[in-house]
């Protein structure tokens, strides 16, 4: 497994983009700011949100036929015939809530996000996931988390107004390494230009992930940042495989199995 390489939690700040001729905004100077981006299935909740709405489904389970029609790389279009499906046996939005908001958080999230709302001012915390603006507004106001984070890039989705829940793509790309609907390397990069835009460079990116999917904006983070997989997950195990064949990522790796792992990771940076 891949461990955390040592690595000081003084780094050094790095204005990504601006060079040295222009200095940052006197109002910014030298201000320590971290961006924490989370994926949300398996890192913040402790589940799939996607596969738990089934819950609602008649006998807790979908037909063979629905189950089958899933094709690699179209995810978002395999959930929509769920939507349609559910919709049709009059399965209704309160219902799905319900169900929604029971799914547990991991363990030892709770705490971290808590201690992340305390410390605003030094974290910039956003979500990138492949999951729906419907499922994780629930999950999140549920548990009054939605403050923590900035700004949440997920495929959008609404009611319609027979009452069926509809989702869409959440953008277009070409990156061959990722399902159609999203790329996340895409989405951490836009907005990582936006920021400095407007002035915001962070002196770290942290990633927060799980899956195969994460691995593609893990490893456009830059040596300074650190990627955190969740101990025993596939990007865990993709990142091990990148340094067995000799091209390890460029970041640093600190593999965590308790959110707490990253909370005392958090505290030793802010030193607090």
């Amino acid at each position: 497994a891949v461990r955390c390489r040592e690595h000081c939690p003084m780094l050094p700040l790095t204005h990504k983009g601006q060079g040295m001729v222009q200095p940052p905004p006197t109002h910014r100077s030298f201000s320590m700011k971290f961006l924490l981006v989370f994926d949300f299935d398996h890192t913040i909740i402790d589940e799939n949100s996607d596969t738990w709405i089934v819950k609602c489904a008649p006998e807790r389970k979908l037909p063979n036929g629905l189950r089958n029609s899933y094709q690699p790389g179209h995810w978002t279009e395999y959930m929509g015939r769920v939507f349609v499906y559910l919709g049709d046996n009059g399965v209704k939005e309160d219902e799905m809530k319900r169900t929604m908001t029971t799914i547990p958080f991991t363990a030892g999230m709770i705490d971290l996000l808590g201690f992340i709302g305390k410390n605003k001012e030094l974290f910039d915390c956003i979500i990138v996931s492949d999951s729906n603006t419907v499922f994780i507004d629930w999950i999140l106001k549920a548990a009054d988390f939605h403050k923590v984070f900035d700004e949440v890039f997920t495929n959008p989705a609404a009611f319609s107004s027979t009452g069926y829940l509809t989702v869409q793509h959440f953008h277009a790309h070409h990156c061959a390494k990722c399902p159609k609907n999203l790329c996340k390397r895409k989405v951490l990069k836009e907005f990582l230009d936006k920021q400095l835009e407007r002035g915001v460079s962070y002196t770290q990116v942290i990633y927060i992930g799980d899956g195969g999917n994460d691995l593609c904006p893990v490893m456009f983070l830059k040596k300074n940042d650190i990627a955190m997989p969740r101990q025993g997950y596939t990007l865990e195990k993709r990142i091990s495989q990148l340094a067995q064949s000799l091209s390890p990522v460029q970041c640093s790796v600190l593999v965590w199995s308790s959110a707490i792992d990253i909370m005392s990771y958090l505290k030793l940076l802010i030193k607090e």
